[in-house]
C-alpha cells in the first residue's frame, strides 16, 4: 500500500479561528441544553415554595450561598441569550441579515442586549 506524503494536512483546532457567527451558534445550542438542565432547579424552587415554610426556608438558605447565586446568574444570562439568539433566528426566517457584515453586527447586538437585559434583571 503506497503513502501520499505530499497531501495537505488538516488545521488543528487551536490553528483555525473560529468565526463570531460560529461561536453565537455553538452557545446558543449550549445555553439551550443548560436552560433544559435547569429546569431541574425550577421545579425545585417551586416544590418548596408549595412544600410549606420549613422548605422555602431551606431553599432561601441554599439559594444565598455565592457559588449557587452565581449559577442562577448564570441561567438568566442563558436565558436573555436564548431569548436574543431566538429573534435572531426569527428575523432570519424571513429571508433577511444573511450577509456577512449584518451577521456579525446582528451576533453584537444580541450579545450587548443579552447582557444588558441580565444586568437590568439584576437592578
Amino acid at each position: 500500500m503506497a503513502t501520499n506524503n505530499n497531501r495537505p494536512i488538516s488545521p488543528h483546532l487551536q490553528a483555525y479561528k473560529l468565526p463570531l457567527t460560529g461561536i453565537i451558534s455553538i452557545t446558543h445550542r449550549m445555553t439551550g441544553v443548560l436552560l433544559s438542565i435547569g429546569l431541574v432547579a425550577f421545579v425545585y424552587i417551586v416544590s418548596a415554595v408549595a412544600g410549606g415554610a420549613n422548605d422555602y426556608a431551606d431553599m432561601k438558605a441554599f439559594m444565598n450561598v455565592w457559588i449557587i447565586k452565581l449559577i442562577y446568574w448564570g441561567f438568566v444570562y442563558a436565558l436573555f441569550f436564548h431569548l436574543c439568539h431566538g429573534v435572531r433566528h426569527l428575523i432570519w426566517d424571513t429571508g433577511r441579515s444573511f450577509e456577512t457584515k449584518t451577521l456579525n453586527s446582528y451576533a453584537l447586538i444580541e450579545l450587548v442586549a443579552s447582557v444588558t437585559l441580565t444586568l437590568a434583571t439584576l437592578v
